[in-house]
């Protein structure tokens, strides 16, 4: 949440470096008096969560805060590998699960969660003059960023560049959730697992959502909260799938 809380790229850069150093720490076992800080050194004293994993997430978000607009798909996909999969990396080995079919679905899954949370988020960070689709896409419609911030839904190209960015979306779902169709799995996350994989019920009711809506993104319906979203949790945990 730094980038949205700071006024410039410098003070954002002070406070990253102040994470750097927290972290660095956890492994000294000398943590700052942060209450984050200090429930990350209570929760690294129960299981083993590799320091890396949070310099990567630290980096990457440093890193957009020199460059917040991704040219290609596949540097945003990068991105996402270094900031939501890392987070199920790490929550994965808070429950002591080392498996790569269990990393390999996180990885997947990771880049789901960051394409369609930036999906639902494309009007806000378009009011304030942010344009969160890879320019990759936005030039093959022939999306223009000035028209976007000023005319929202109306932009040329943009119900087409939404359609497929949230491909791109489904697409890192659907291969998440066939990671678990191979031998000893059955098509089902595993129980213990199910409290990671939890996080891709609301990206794909995010995902069903743009689809109703024929992926206008500035649609009344995206910014209220999905009432069934409780119910589909509870229902993919019993079902033990996402």
């Amino acid at each position: 949440m730094i980038q949205d809380n700071v006024s410039n790229s410098s003070i954002g850069m002070m406070r990253m470096q102040f994470w750097r150093d927290a972290t660095k720490a956890l492994n000294d076992g000398n943590p700052p008096a942060h209450p984050i800080a200090l429930a990350l050194h209570q929760a690294s004293i129960k299981a083993n969560l590799p320091t890396y994993h949070f310099k990567r997430i630290i980096d990457a978000r440093d890193a957009e805060l020199q460059a917040p607009v991704h040219l290609t798909v596949e540097s945003l996909t990068a991105h996402s590998e270094s900031t939501s999969s890392t987070v199920l990396y790490l929550l994965l080995s808070l429950l002591s699960l080392p498996s790569s079919t269990l990393s390999h679905a996180a990885s997947h899954l990771g880049a789901a969660q960051t394409f369609t949370t930036l999906l639902r988020a494309l009007p806000f960070h378009a009011k304030n003059g942010r344009m969160v689709l890879p320019a990759e896409i936005t030039a093959k419609h022939g999306v223009v960023q000035e028209d976007v911030f000023r005319r929202g839904p109306a932009a040329k190209g943009l119900d087409d560049a939404v359609f497929e960015f949230a491909t791109v979306a489904n697409d890192h779902l659907v291969t998440a959730r066939s990671m678990f169709h191979q031998e000893g799995f059955g098509g089902k996350v595993p129980w213990e697992a199910m409290p990671v994989f939890l996080a891709g019920v609301p990206v794909s009711s995010i995902l069903k959502q743009v689809e109703e809506v024929n992926f206008d993104v500035f649609h009344p319906r995206m910014q209220t909260r999905d009432w069934r979203l409780p119910w589909r949790i509870w229902k993919g945990y019993y079902q033990r799938m996402f």
